[in-house]
């Protein structure tokens, strides 16, 4: 019989959310002021707003 209790918790969208908040936390720790919003749009992937 199987264990209606054991079911795998991973949500993809989730685990990407977490990988760009760990890289930001990374890149934070690396300078010793403020990340710009040019280095976290690169940092996240994104493109300013044109």
């Amino acid at each position: 019989m199987a264990d209606p209790f054991d079911v795998q918790l991973e949500d993809d969208e989730l685990m990407d959310e977490v990988e760009l908040t760990a890289s930001l936390i990374v890149a934070a720790n690396q300078v010793d002021g403020h990340l710009s919003q040019t280095e976290i749009d690169a940092i996240l992937g994104v493109s300013p707003p044109s």
